[in-house]
């Protein structure tokens, strides 16, 4: 008697976003230490993800910029044990981000992974809150779509594309989203476009793509929030499974550990 062929497993990826370190490592933002909450995320994916395939780090990995902050952030997610690719956030310097990476694949744009592709897209303005992705940056999108033969695709950036319903986040988010959105509509096997930035979960679908932001690994921002306006909620991560077939399968996952204490009487955000 046959049995029908086992299908490939998925492939296994993790997104940890907006961990805004220090060079100082007692940096803290309302009181949060940034270090110790990306350390709780951290310890929280190797207890509930024991396989990671790729680490997808969107954007703001630093608050201020610096090498140190940098070289922290890759030592602590280097625990992980898993391949990473990095992306800035306006938060980030992206020439040092590609300075201290020299030599290795964490600014690789594109990856192809199993029956994915997956593309880092930088949609940062240098000394901008809000996002815009460059001309260059569209043109990456433009031939990395339409050399991805047979495989489906899922696309990463750092600012939001959408309207997620916090009005003062909305000026700050990617100014040409049109644009962007337009290119992948042109495009059935992207599946799901990812960013950061937001600092809170966003899961929804519009005409077939998948749309995903993710809470930070520090300080969380109040959902529906008219004006800025933090939660108490804990850091976090996204969890997304990328089967064969194009299906994707993901949620987030919460330091369940760690307690916040917020101090506004101490410097924020």
């Amino acid at each position: 008697m046959s049995h029908p062929p086992t299908p490939p497993a998925p492939l296994h990826l993790v997104q940890l976003t907006d961990p805004h370190l220090f060079a100082d490592p007692a940096g803290a933002m309302l009181g949060l230490n940034t270090r110790d909450s990306l350390r709780h995320v951290i310890a929280q994916v190797r207890r509930e993800q024991p396989r990671i395939d790729l680490l997808l780090c969107t954007g703001d990995l630093s608050q201020d910029g610096s090498a140190a902050s940098y070289a922290a952030f890759r030592q602590l997610t280097d625990e992980l044990g898993a391949a990473a690719r990095w992306l800035p956030g306006n938060h980030d310097d992206a020439r040092l981000m590609a300075e201290v990476t020299a030599h290795s694949a964490l600014m690789q744009a594109v990856t192809d992974i199993g029956a994915w592709r997956i593309v880092m897209l930088d949609s940062a303005v240098p000394g901008a809150t809000h996002g815009q992705l460059a001309a260059a940056q569209l043109a990456l999108l433009d031939a990395a779509l339409a050399s991805a033969g047979d495989r489906y695709c899922l696309v990463c950036c750092h600012h939001q594309p959408v309207d997620i319903g916090c009005e003062w986040i909305a000026p700050i988010g990617l100014r040409n989203a049109d644009q962007l959105l337009a290119r992948l509509a042109q495009y059935p096997q992207v599946k799901a476009l990812l960013w950061g930035h937001v600092h809170q979960e966003w899961d929804e679908v519009r005409e077939g793509l998948r749309l995903l932001a993710s809470p930070s690994t520090c300080l969380q921002f109040a959902p529906g929030s008219a004006d800025f306006q933090v939660s108490e909620q804990q850091p976090g991560y996204r969890w997304l499974r990328l089967h064969a077939d194009g299906r994707l399968e993901t949620g987030v996952e919460r330091a369940r550990d760690f307690q916040v204490k917020l101090d506004f009487d101490s410097p924020g955000y």
